[in-house]
């Protein structure tokens, strides 16, 4: 399997540990492959050293999925 190439242009979160896990969650703006920087949200084990499965959204996209999250939960 090819090792993804990534760099991440901003950390914007790390979502708390979860106890016993190895992997944790991060919002970032990410650039894959060269390609337009993404917000990227997905589980990474340790300090970025392997990366697992994940979402990547325009900004507005993003603004979507924050307000259809606003009407699901206020």
């Amino acid at each position: 399997m090819a090792q993804s190439q990534y760099e991440i242009i901003q950390e914007l979160y790390r979502f708390p540990d979860v106890p016993g896990s190895e992997y944790h969650k991060e919002l970032n703006i990410i650039s894959w492959y060269g390609k337009q920087p993404c917000y990227d949200l997905r589980s990474w084990k340790g300090n970025h050293e392997k990366v697992g499965k994940g979402i990547c959204l325009t900004e507005d996209e993003l603004r979507e999925l924050i307000s259809i999250t606003e009407d699901l939960l206020f």
